[in-house]
């Protein structure tokens, strides 16, 4: 008790450390208790963190910050009427039809399996194959459904979606118009004196925001890479299969595997175990392979150095509590909270010496 006592108070007895504490404490409470009231407000925030970085790197080259602002918000528009026009009616057509494919798509995995059984009667048995169709094919059967059901529900109806396509872009306007006059009014709440906060607070813009924006870039360009080879090769469902393989990107070490496949049993749906099925896993896996040995490289210039586990644990985490958002961000904010954390050690481990010395 002793230890715990006296770790208590050479904590709180550091201004700084208090006021690191209550602002992450009072920020997560805000997020835990009205993030469902507040979400177009945080999406807009969102998405005017990320386009913080453009608007900064054009400034840093002589343009004017109007200019630079006004720039990079058409671009966000441009790209946001784009996905709103030419991608989201053929998506939602293309869910539909996967809905009412689904149970013809269990049927010919059954039929696959049960040929299995036949060619290798000794290796596979007719339980197993009872077992596997059990399994997967009536996964395959609800996906359908469950896609559906978030497709709709997610902004729960038309009315939501409307206001978020309304709100969003002009809260993003805002935001990045006035952000030094928000920043300024956020900083008058806070006490003149906190080289701790402003030191987490740089590296969550410079880090995490860093590796945000780079991780939009790279849904966006494997995305359409992969549109374009779905097709190329005449892929059913190429935009709801090019979505999730710029999605696939955001959770690592599971995403491409997890999307190998839907693309896998379209393919074998469409032409059957053959070539022209196998040149669509493999372009695939092409995609994902030039994906992760060029392109991440090349957008993440600096990796962020955390642990595997501490990667999955945070997908976990904050993917139960905010959902795709959660995992989106399970990176940045799992690189903030270990930002928190080092903060606090450096600054115990300076103070121990101080004391000492």
């Amino acid at each position: 008790m002793n230890l715990v006592s006296d770790w208590l108070k050479k904590t709180f007895a550091d201004t700084q450390m208090v006021i690191l504490l209550l602002v992450f404490l009072f920020v997560l409470i805000l997020m835990l208790l009205f993030a469902s009231m507040l979400a177009p407000a945080i999406a807009a925030l969102v998405v005017a963190f990320l386009l913080d970085g453009p608007v900064e790197w054009f400034k840093r080259r002589g343009t004017r910050p109007m200019i630079a602002m006004v720039s990079v918000y058409l671009g966000f528009i441009l790209i946001f009427l784009t996905a709103l026009i030419a991608v989201l009616p053929p998506l939602i057509e293309q869910i539909s039809q996967f809905v009412k494919d689904s149970p013809a798509m269990a049927a010919s995995l059954q039929d696959a399996l049960l040929a299995l059984q036949t060619k290798f009667p000794d290796l596979i048995s007719e339980d197993q194959v009872a077992g596997w169709f059990t399994k997967i094919g009536n996964e395959i059967a609800n996906l359908g459904p469950r896609i559906l059901q978030y497709s709709v529900s997610g902004l729960t109806g038309v009315v939501s979606f409307a206001v978020y396509a309304v709100l969003i872009p002009v809260m993003v306007f805002f935001f990045l118009k006035d952000k030094d006059q928000l920043l300024a009014w956020v900083a008058a709440f806070l006490p003149n004196d906190k080289p701790l906060l402003e030191q987490v607070w740089r590296e969550i813009t410079d880090r995490a925001g860093d590796y945000a924006r780079g991780k939009v870039y790279e849904i966006l360009i494997v995305g359409s890479v992969a549109f374009i080879t779905y097709q190329t090769l005449g892929l059913r469902y190429a935009t709801l299969l090019a979505v999730a393989t710029g999605f696939s990107v955001v959770v690592p070490y599971f995403g491409a595997a997890v999307v190998t496949f839907p693309v896998a049993l379209v393919a074998y749906f469409q032409w059957g175990m053959g070539g022209e099925m196998f040149g669509a896993v493999l372009a695939y896996l092409i995609i994902q392979a030039l994906d992760g040995n060029l392109l991440a490289p090349l957008l993440f210039s600096e990796v962020v150095k955390l642990h595997p586990n501490a990667i999955i644990i945070a997908i976990l985490v904050f993917g139960g509590l905010w959902g795709l958002w959660g995992v989106f961000f399970a990176i940045p904010l799992a690189t903030v909270a270990n930002a928190i954390i080092r903060a606090w050690r450096q600054r115990t481990a300076r103070d121990s010496v101080t004391t000492k010395g």
